[in-house]
């Protein structure tokens, strides 16, 4: 085996000297700084409120205002939990389509291979129309913006990320309207684990935003109406056209 784990694929982020490698480091070296300030100003906290209003009130700020710091850095952590392990988030999201939107009527493709375009994450059809979800897991320093309809992620062009999902909706739109013999519109979406996305943006036709919205932008916005045979039709074309990735098609 070589002295590696077989419980762990091997992915970048494992390895020394990696991003996540060097985040790692970092947070356990910010260890101590991070309880002193946390001390600094729970004690801040309790001299505030003791003088304003009483010694009961300032140890309870205090607690508060602890609280508040120790959840604050959870938070960080957590969010930064998919990107730290070098996982997208597709597990996350498949969970989440499952119990959002596979129970209302719509039917969910995983890891679907589109031809010439790589592949694409999820494939959603519904009742609202077809839609294709990429996911993407960034550092939670990340600045995500848009300018003028353009992707910027840190200031550096993102037009990879939205060309690539833009494409492979166009093909997949094609190659079902060319099956099926009517117009077909896939809809691309990337599903944002992690990173600094204040707003939904949308670049290049390709609409950004945090993974737990995605199935509220599904069911509110209404691309196409589809009747529940027109559903079950679209998903059965889109098996034989999209051949299975690595996961296939849920239960």
């Amino acid at each position: 085996m070589g002295g590696k784990s077989i419980y762990l694929r091997d992915r970048p982020a494992f390895t020394g000297g990696s991003p996540q490698a060097v985040y790692e480091e970092l947070w356990a070296r910010g260890r101590k700084e991070r309880l002193r300030l946390r001390v600094i100003l729970a004690v801040g906290a309790l001299a505030l409120g003791g003088w304003l209003v009483s010694v009961w009130f300032g140890v309870a700020l205090a607690l508060a205002v602890a609280a508040a710091d120790l959840l604050h850095h959870w938070w960080k952590r957590t969010s930064a939990g998919l990107w730290r392990r070098g996982l997208s988030g597709d597990q996350r999201m498949s969970r989440l389509l499952r119990f959002t939107l596979e129970r209302r009527g719509y039917r969910v493709l995983h890891a679907r291979a589109v031809p010439g375009h790589g592949k694409v994450d999820h494939l959603v059809i519904g009742p609202s129309g077809v839609w294709l979800i990429d996911n993407q897991a960034w550092h939670p320093d990340t600045e995500i913006e848009a300018y003028g309809g353009k992707l910027y992620i840190d200031g550096k062009s993102g037009r990879l990320t939205t060309d690539k999902l833009h494409n492979q909706a166009r093909t997949v739109a094609e190659l079902l309207s060319e099956r099926l013999e009517i117009d077909v519109a896939a809809t691309p979406v990337v599903a944002v684990h992690g990173g600094r996305l204040r707003r939904r943006l949308t670049a290049n036709g390709v609409s950004l935003l945090r993974a737990i919205q995605v199935p509220g932008l599904i069911r509110g916005r209404q691309v196409a109406q589809y009747s529940r045979e027109q559903i079950d039709l679209i998903t059965r074309t889109a098996t034989h056209v999209l051949p299975i990735g690595t996961r296939g098609l849920t239960a």
